[in-house]
């Protein structure tokens, strides 16, 4: 994969439009059921090398329709941890508004496919689990930069497994 503009991405998502990349990770990821996918080369949009990605299906708090995203994630004891980035655009993603507004949520990690309850880290823990991700993916730290908006980082607490 070439290098990814990170400002034409954001440019897209603000735009309701899914980058190519973004929509072939997805593909790549379902089409394998996540034997490829689950490592993604970061270095693609300025990381550090291979991250882990979990594909996020929230539901559509306007359509009722499931929605699915790559996201990038960390580990805190059970549960996972993803970064409501969106590139540093001045706009949450819409899949944190959709967990907002409904926090049970499908979450595959690699092979594995459970619901999980999405909640909003806060305070010290949400301090911690911020520097955990920007060691995970220092880009992260720019996007903070680029917006006013506080980048939210949500825990993932695996409730069932999915069959």
């Amino acid at each position: 994969m070439s290098k990814v503009d990170v400002d034409q991405t954001v440019r897209d998502l603000e735009a309701g439009k899914t980058p190519a990349w973004i929509t072939e990770h997805l593909r790549k990821y379902r089409e394998t059921g996540g034997a490829e996918g689950h490592l993604f080369d970061s270095s693609v949009g300025g990381g550090v090398g291979l991250v882990t990605s979990l594909l996020l299906t929230t539901v559509g708090r306007k359509s009722g329709e499931k929605r699915t995203s790559p996201l990038f994630y960390g580990t805190a004891g059970d549960a996972y941890v993803v970064i409501g980035s969106k590139g540093g655009a001045a706009t949450q993603p819409a899949w944190y508004w959709n967990l907002l507004a409904n926090p049970t949520v499908e979450v595959q990690v690699a092979r594995e496919q459970f619901t999980a309850r999405a909640r909003v880290a806060t305070g010290k823990e949400r301090e911690q689990l911020w520097e955990q991700m920007v060691r995970v993916y220092p880009p992260y730290r720019d996007y903070q930069r680029k917006t006013k908006r506080e980048i939210p980082v949500v825990v993932l607490e695996k409730e069932s497994a999915l069959t």
